[in-house]
């Protein structure tokens, strides 16, 4: 999707996903000491103010500029500040070693698209930084609930981990995530990928 689609989901739906972390991430970042943090594809904000909250330095980016506006809103709600950049990942890129932890959850592109963002996020991270990677798997299809449709912006543990090299892979599988629905909870499968820096 483009950023008017983005822009329009956003703007339709008021905070898409809530105000509340993702699970996976709050689970995999325990643990680790705050440093500098860059949340790509941050949408409305909700895991880059939770970083912040954490005490981490947080810099989010997104090409939605309508879902940047509602993560400074929550920012400003939650007395925290992180540094919003408004810039499509196919073409931005980060400061090289400057990030202690670098989030990507749910950036559902091609496959070419995403190695590029992955390499400029795997680029990123200084020395002992870590690399988290969460986002819809392939097999959600047809056996998770809810997600794309399109097999061409799905994930899978290994295609990630492969698109990491120089990394230490810390973590590569399908984690299930449950989702409230009208007719009771269904179980959503994901990719999560964590890698490191030496």
């Amino acid at each position: 999707m483009e950023r008017a689609d983005w822009n329009r989901k956003h703007g339709e739906a008021g905070r898409l996903f809530g105000a509340e972390p993702n699970r996976f991430l709050v689970a995999e970042v325990e643990g680790l000491n705050p440093g500098r943090a860059l949340d790509l594809a941050c949408g409305a904000g909700r895991n880059a103010v939770w970083l912040a909250e954490q005490g981490w330095t947080v810099t989010g980016v997104d090409f939605s500029d309508v879902g940047l506006a509602s993560a400074a809103e929550l920012a400003a709600d939650r007395g925290v500040e992180v540094d919003w950049i408004d810039a499509d990942l196919r073409t931005w890129e980060p400061p090289a070693g400057a990030f202690d932890l670098v989030a990507v959850l749910y950036l559902q592109i091609p496959a070419e698209e995403r190695r590029v963002v992955l390499a400029r996020a795997a680029a990123a991270l200084a020395p002992g930084g870590t690399l988290l990677v969460v986002g819809h798997d392939l097999q959600n299809l047809n056996g998770g609930y809810g997600g794309p449709k399109s097999p061409e912006v799905l994930l899978t543990p290994d295609e990630v981990a492969a698109e990491l090299p120089g990394l230490e892979i810390e973590r590569a599988e399908r984690v299930l995530r449950p989702v409230e629905t009208d007719e009771g909870e269904a179980q959503a499968i994901d990719t999560l990928v964590r890698a490191r820096r030496p």
